[in-house]
């Protein structure tokens, strides 16, 4: 692994850390949005500059760490509830129409990244202007999987359990894909990218939702936590075994 590195590899941990840093972002976003009452547009300017403000950080820094990285995958995650819901919300286009709007967005971003670059490899990354690419496509796309989330439960008509079931569905799908097939990986890592997301929506909507509506309601506020200290779990294994790895390299 080249020491300049800037961004996670691609293994199991990666994926465990992005299911629960989605539900973080589902439970807490609708927790600034609807359990404080800022509103969805108040929401969206709080979660921005804070997207903002850790995204600098991680493109300051020299190398991968991953307390900072997965900060900026928990903002993008949470800014991406906000922008869903603003579509929605707000501008009342409807989970359809903010799905499309947003899935043209994550196409456009890596049609021009693949322009640039000729490629679309998400690890390594070191270069600053390919990275700033990077987190743009990683913003759109759990922005696109939470209004597919909402879509699968406020249109189609699933249940919170059911809509986490069907986008669990299309993830094995993909795994399979991978092992069993030729297909791009690239397109392969994308799909998995954006169904995590609703996913990890669904999956967080389960925990705070009311009872009538297929929920557990535990409370934004209590699902926020119980997937915040999971997510420091992980974060505190990826250090380690990011220390692990420099000791093997001698880097």
């Amino acid at each position: 692994m080249d020491k300049f590195n800037k961004v996670a590899q691609i293994t199991l941990l990666f994926w465990l850390m992005k299911i629960i840093a989605t539900t973080l972002g589902e439970t807490f976003g609708d927790y600034i949005s609807i359990t404080l009452n800022y509103g969805y547009a108040l929401s969206l300017g709080i979660t921005a500059i804070s997207f903002l403000v850790v995204l600098s950080i991680q493109l300051l820094t020299n190398r991968y760490i991953p307390i900072v990285y997965w900060l900026v995958i928990i903002a993008t995650t949470t800014l991406g509830t906000e922008i869903s819901d603003f579509i929605d919300r707000s501008l009342h286009l409807g989970y359809t129409v903010g799905s499309i709007i947003l899935f043209s967005c994550l196409v456009v971003t890596l049609v021009l990244w693949y322009r640039r670059f000729k490629n679309l490899e998400v690890f390594p990354i070191v270069k600053r202007h390919k990275e700033v690419f990077y987190w743009i496509a990683i913003l759109f796309s759990n922005s696109l999987g939470t209004a597919f989330g909402d879509y699968l439960s406020d249109v189609v008509g699933l249940s919170y359990l059911q809509g986490a079931m069907v986008t669990a569905g299309v993830i094995v799908v993909v795994v399979l894909l991978h092992y069993a097939t030729r297909i791009n990986e690239i397109l392969l890592f994308w799909m998995a990218f954006i169904f995590t997301r609703p996913f990890g929506a669904t999956f967080g909507d389960f925990l705070t939702k009311p009872v009538s509506k297929g929920g557990l309601d535990l409370g934004t506020l209590n699902a926020s936590f119980v997937s915040t200290g999971l997510l420091l779990a992980l974060i505190i294994v990826a250090h380690v075994q990011l220390s692990k790895n420099k000791e093997v390299t001698g880097l």
